[in-house]
């Protein structure tokens, strides 16, 4: 019987699976899917994340070798609002980071399958995990599997739900800060990209979210806002980078499902535009794992446990979920209503406060699930 169980290997269940490794566990990952793979996602890896992250790949993808994005642009109603990222944020291709985390887990000592679909999942703790005809057994579980597993809840999905869309461009000279574009019916994030082996590549991540409603495809999607657009003539598709998803929504999030701990999408969906996506999945996976840890050494139940994690999960990640939300219904207002709005925050430099709004500070939870453990 292991350990733990932890189904889906993208960052936040490879997060999960190391954190539980060197903390002594006996772990099973599980991922449907095989790597390398390119995801619907703008890649961005906020600041206040890096230290985690190194912590958890290091000697497989150094995050110094990336090169840095130290500012943030916003092109929204006709202006450019502006902030300093300090320290500066990272892109990493998740064709790249994701293939480096799965690869730390299995270095943990992670048993690790890949293009193993789990059919089925039973108990309350202990768990039965049914695998092609194979029955596992584990003392917990933990579902990374992200939004659309078939262990997730499937809610009615409302009619406005929105599209994902990503590619990677060739840019002659890429602006060395995160840009997001807005207009109606949804926004474009445009960051450049590198890779581990060509830091000073001349690439561009283009991620966009859009209204279902409204044409889909990237052209039509630059079209919507000018300075996009005008950007946009200079790039060069790069092949086999383009992906998509539908459909888009947000839901409130939930740490548990029973005595499961739920982390990274399927726990909760953050808005694309926070920029938070990939270090919340790290934060979380950390986070479930190691509120674990009492029960694996038999000084708790499974459920104090579970509800030891649903409590820190509701202090330190549910409000980035609400700062989110707010700025979302700020950015969905009319442009007669929020033109004014955007020029006060102009005026009275208050883009870094929505900035840091949705980022808990990785730092912060780091200390805290380490003084945890040691108790």
């Amino acid at each position: 019987m292991y350990d733990l169980v932890v189904i889906g290997g993208g960052p936040a269940g490879c997060a999960a699976a190391i954190s539980a490794a060197r903390a002594g566990a006996d772990v099973l990952l599980l991922e449907a899917g095989e790597y390398p793979r390119h995801k619907v996602c703008g890649e961005f890896i906020s600041p206040d994340a890096h230290q985690l992250l190194n912590s958890l790949i290091g000697e497989f993808l150094p995050v110094a070798r990336f090169r840095p994005l130290p500012g943030v642009r916003l092109f929204i109603d006709g202006r450019v609002l502006t902030s300093v990222l300090d320290p500066p944020a990272l892109s990493i291709s998740r064709f790249e980071l994701d293939a480096a985390l799965w690869a730390a887990a299995a270095c943990a000592g992670v048993e690790a399958r890949l293009q193993t679909r789990v059919e089925r999942l039973e108990g309350r703790g202990p768990f039965w995990i049914y695998v092609s005809g194979e029955r596992l057994s584990a003392r917990s579980v933990i579902n990374a599997s992200g939004r659309w597993s078939r262990f997730n809840a499937r809610p009615q999905f409302p009619s406005r739900a929105a599209v994902g869309i990503k590619a990677h461009f060739f840019e002659t000279s890429p602006s060395q800060t995160v840009d997001l574009y807005f207009f109606q019916g949804g926004y474009c994030g445009v960051s450049s990209v590198s890779s581990s082996a060509e830091p000073d590549a001349k690439a561009v991540n283009v991620s966009a979210l859009v209204a279902r409603s409204k044409r889909a495809s990237l052209s039509d999607i630059f079209a919507r806002n000018r300075d996009l657009w005008l950007r946009s003539q200079q790039w060069q598709p790069i092949s086999g980078t383009d992906a998509s998803t539908y459909p888009v929504f947000f839901r409130k999030p939930s740490a548990l499902d029973g005595k499961i701990l739920l982390a990274g999408d399927a726990a909760g969906f953050i808005d694309p535009f926070a920029g938070d996506g990939i270090a919340l999945a790290l934060r979380t996976g950390v986070m479930a794992s190691r509120s674990l840890v009492p029960f694996w050494r038999a000084k708790s139940a499974l459920g104090g446990a579970a509800e030891q994690y649903r409590r820190d999960y509701n202090v330190q990640i549910l409000p980035c979920f609400r700062a989110a939300a707010r700025i979302r219904r700020l950015l969905s207002l009319p442009r007669v209503l929020r033109w004014p709005l955007t020029r006060l925050i102009e005026a009275s430099h208050l883009t870094p406060h929505f900035l840091q709004a949705t980022r808990p500070g990785a730092d912060r939870i780091e200390s805290e699930t380490n003084a945890k453990i040691a108790a």
